[in-house]
């Protein structure tokens, strides 16, 4: 398996060129990138900015894992607004473009939500709806990922849907495309369930990894915590990832990053993340 590092887990105003150069000096193999509104790598990215990206990434030696956004949060499949679903869909139009511009080959994408409760005044969508409009939308957008040879992988989340592996596994399996597949966060489950049986049930549907660790006793978002300093039983994890023959990126996102010294988060992780693969002298 190869480590990256999410470039959520830097500060926010630090430029991707930064970021590539601190993530090939702590140690990573790959970092992965974010789709913005405005700013670096938006919507309206050109082709230069593209080829300035991979320049970079090229120049410093270091892959490129996956690429995410946090923009399905503000326009989701699941929206009883159509407007705001066709903005969804061309959102993913726009990162499975990017995505194969940058070599990627799996996107992270959140189908919506039945309601989010960390962000005030969101939409808050029936269940049945909610699954509904969530498959109608990938089902339009698997030919796009066919054709750009990148899969959608779906992210679990905290938005009271698709709650249970078992889920998950039939809403991937309802396209019949193996380019749909599981973006799976190892501790987005912890608060309600154990990541090493969602690897077992999900097998070889898992595309990507995230890594991350939660402390079941904070609860809510306090309960993000370092790697190895919360309930995460990685032993378990790697052994089930090994298990289903998984050998693509697990990639970190630290959240909240330091409020001091930030970088440091970046170099503790990479450590941590050396004793979790069994690499070297963590």
């Amino acid at each position: 398996m190869k480590k990256g590092i999410n470039i959520w887990s830097f500060k926010n105003d630090t430029t991707i060129a930064s970021c590539i150069q601190t993530a090939k000096k702590a140690g990573f193999d790959g970092i992965e990138l974010s789709l913005n509104g405005t700013g670096e790598l938006s919507l309206a990215a050109t082709d230069q900015e593209i080829r300035d990206i991979k320049a970079r990434l090229e120049e410093a030696e270091l892959e490129i894992a996956g690429l995410a956004t946090g923009l399905y949060w503000d326009y989701a499949m699941t929206s009883a607004n159509p407007e705001t679903q066709s903005k969804a869909i061309d959102i993913c139009k726009k990162q499975l473009e990017l995505a194969a511009a940058l070599g990627v080959d799996t996107i992270l994408v959140i189908p919506g939500a039945v309601g989010v409760d960390f962000i005030l005044g969101s939409e808050v969508t029936d269940y049945e709806y909610a699954y509904n409009r969530a498959q109608e939308s990938i089902a339009k957008l698997v030919p796009f990922a066919e054709s750009a040879n990148v899969s959608i992988g779906i992210e679990n989340v905290w938005n009271k849907f698709l709650l249970s592996p078992l889920e998950l596994r039939g809403f991937i399996d309802s396209f019949g495309s193996s380019y749909v597949g599981s973006y799976f966060d190892v501790g987005n489950v912890v608060q309600n369930g154990y990541p090493e049986q969602w690897v077992r049930i999900l097998g070889n549907r898992i595309k990507k990894v995230h890594f991350k660790d939660y402390r079941r006793q904070a609860g809510g978002l306090h309960g993000f915590v370092d790697l190895l300093a919360g309930d995460v039983n990685y032993p378990a994890v790697m052994e089930a990832l090994q298990a289903i023959g998984y050998d693509n990126y697990v990639t970190a996102e630290m959240i909240p990053p330091y409020t001091h010294h930030a970088e440091q988060i970046i170099f503790n992780t990479s450590k941590a993340m050396d004793a979790i693969l069994g690499r070297g002298n963590a």
